[in-house]
C-alpha cells in the first residue's frame, strides 16, 4: 500500500509512517500519536484483536519510527483532526534511545543534537516558511525574465572589500571561500544575461558572536542591467519583498502567530527612504541619540537598532531604505555621483540591516580608479577585466535568508539555520 501523508488522510484503508510523538500503553488498549512532516494522527490499538502487536508495543519508545496500515475512521472524541486509525499491521522501523535533549535545553546543547531539535514542530514550520519565502522570491523574478545562475564558491582572489576570508588549500596553490557572488553577478551583466539571481552559501571569516552573525549563511542575490539609477534597484526589492511576505503570510501566518507569537505584516509600497544624515538628525531630535561627526558616514549598531522605532514613528512602517553613506564605508564597485556620494542603500527591517544594494560602477577606468583608491587593484585584477569589453549600467543587492527568517520569527541566527556555523562551531 502506498503511504499517505497525514495532512491528506481521509477515512478508508490507509498507510502512515512517522515518529512516535506520544504513547500510552494500557492493559487492553494503546494510543500512539504518530507525526510526519505534514501533521499528527492518533493510532488506536485494541490488543485483544491484535495480540501480535502487544509485543511490539512493549518495545516502543518515544521518537521511534513506525509504519501503520489500517482503517481510518472519523471520531468525535479524537482532538487530532477528528479521525483515528485502527491498524491491522504495525512495523517498528527504528527504536529510539532516551533523548539527550528537551525542548527547554539550552541552545548550544540543542545545536549538538540538531537533528533531534529539528523534529520540533516550530523548527519544521520555520523551514517550511523559508521554503515558501525563497520560492516566492524566485517566482517573482522568473516572471520578470530573470535567469538563475550558480556561481563558484572557490575563488582565486582573496577579497572584494578588504574583509577577512577563509583560505583553503587548492592543490599546489591557495583558494578562498567566496564572501558573496558579487563579482560573478556582474560578470553575468557583462555577458549580456541582463537579469540574474542566485541562492547559495556565503562565507564570512569574522569572529562575531552576536545573535545575527554566522560564518556561513544562505544568500539570495540578484543583479540586473539597463537601470537608470539605484532607485530602480530599491523599487524591485520592495516589490519582491512585499510579494514574498504576502505569500508567507497566506501560507503560514496563522501557524507562525500560534507557535511563535509573531505577526507577519505585509508592507505597503513604496518603502520609506531617508538619507543617512537625516536619520541621525531625527534620532537626535526625537530620542536624544548623539554620535560623533566622524562616525556619521556609516550607521552605528545602536542607530540601526533605533531605526525600528524611527520607521514606525515617522512612517508607520517596518522597513526603511537608508541612502547617502560615506564613500569610504561602501564597496569600491558602488557607483558615485558627481559629489562622490555612493549610489546605494541599506534596507533595514525591524531595526536590522537585511540588504546592501547599489547601482554598480560599470565604466572600466572609473572602476579601476576606485579599486586603486582602496588599495585593491591587484586583488581584483581579474574582476576589472569584465568591464573592458562593454558592460551595461546595472545594479543589484543581496539578502540573507537566515537573517530574514530570524526577523520573521524573533529568534537568533543559531536557531534559524539548518546547521549553524560560527567561530566556535563546525559540527555536527
Amino acid at each position: 500500500m502506498e503511504r499517505t501523508y497525514i495532512k491528506d488522510i481521509t477515512p478508508g484503508k490507509r498507510k502512515i509512517q512517522g515518529f512516535v510523538e506520544n504513547f500510552r500503553n494500557k492493559k487492553n488498549m494503546a494510543f500512539i500519536v504518530v507525526k510526519d512532516i505534514t501533521g499528527k494522527m492518533q493510532v488506536t490499538v485494541i490488543k485483544e484483536e491484535h495480540p501480535e502487536m502487544a509485543e511490539l508495543l512493549d518495545k516502543l519508545t518515544i521518537h521511534s519510527v513506525v509504519t501503520f496500515e489500517g482503517e481510518v475512521v472519523a471520531s468525535e472524541y479524537v482532538k487530532l483532526g477528528g479521525i483515528e486509525m485502527y491498524p491491522t499491521e504495525m512495523r517498528i522501523e527504528s527504536i529510539a534511545d532516551a533523548l539527550p535533549i528537551k525542548d527547554d535545553s539550552d541552545i548550544d546543547c540543542r545545536m549538538d543534537y540538531r537533528w533531534i531539535d529539528l523534529r520540533r514542530e516550530k523548527n519544521q514550520l520555520m523551514l517550511k516558511m523559508q521554503t515558501t519565502l525563497v520560492n516566492a522570491m524566485r517566482e517573482f523574478l522568473v516572471e520578470r525574465n530573470f535567469v538563475e545562475i550558480h556561481t563558484p564558491k572557490l575563488i582565486g582572489a582573496a577579497s572584494e572589500s578588504g574583509s577577512d576570508v577563509f583560505e583553503v588549500k587548492y592543490f599546489d596553490t591557495k583558494a578562498y571561500l567566496a564572501q558573496s557572488p558579487q563579482f560573478y553577478k556582474q560578470m553575468a551583466m557583462a555577458s549580456g544575461l541582463e537579469r540574474i539571481f542566485e541562492t547559495g552559501p556565503v562565507f564570512r571569516a569574522e569572529k562575531s558572536y552576536t545573535n545575527k552573525h554566522a560564518t556561513e549563511f544562505s544568500g539570495f542575490d540578484l543583479e540586473f542591467s539597463y537601470i537608470d539609477s539605484f532607485e530602480d534597484v530599491m523599487k524591485l526589492e520592495e516589490e519582491m519583498l512585499a510579494y514574498a511576505l504576502e505569500k508567507v503570510k497566506a501560507a503560514h501566518g496563522e501557524k507562525i502567530k500560534e507557535l511563535f507569537d509573531s505577526e507577519i505584516t505585509v508592507p505597503t509600497l513604496p518603502f520609506p527612504r531617508m538619507k543617512l544624515a537625516d536619520v541621525y538628525r531625527e534620532l537626535e531630535e526625537r530620542y536624544g541619540y548623539k554620535v560623533a561627526d566622524e562616525v556619521k558616514g556609516d550607521l552605528t549598531t545602536d542607530a540601526e537598532r533605533m531605526t525600528k522605532q524611527l520607521a514606525a514613528d515617522m512612517f508607520g512602517h517596518e522597513f526603511l531604505f537608508i541612502t547617502d553613506y560615506d564613500a569610504k564605508e561602501r564597496a569600491f564597485y558602488h557607483m558615485r555621483d558627481e559629489a562622490g556620494v555612493p549610489q546605494g542603500y541599506d534596507l533595514i527591517w525591524r531595526g536590522v540591516e537585511i540588504t546592501t544594494g547599489a547601482q554598480r560602477e560599470h565604466r572600466y577606468e572609473v572602476l579601476k580608479a576606485q579599486a586603486e583608491e582602496k588599495g585593491l587593484a591587484e586583488d581584483v585584477k581579474f574582476y576589472l577585466e569584465f568591464f573592458k569589453y562593454g558592460c551595461p549600467p546595472h545594479g543589484g543587492f543581496g539578502i540573507g535568508i537566515d537573517r530574514l527568517t530570524m526577523l520573521f520569527l524573533g529568534l537568533s541566527i543559531k536557531e534559524v539555520q539548518f546547521l549553524f556555523r560560527g567561530p566556535n562551531r563546525l559540527t555536527p
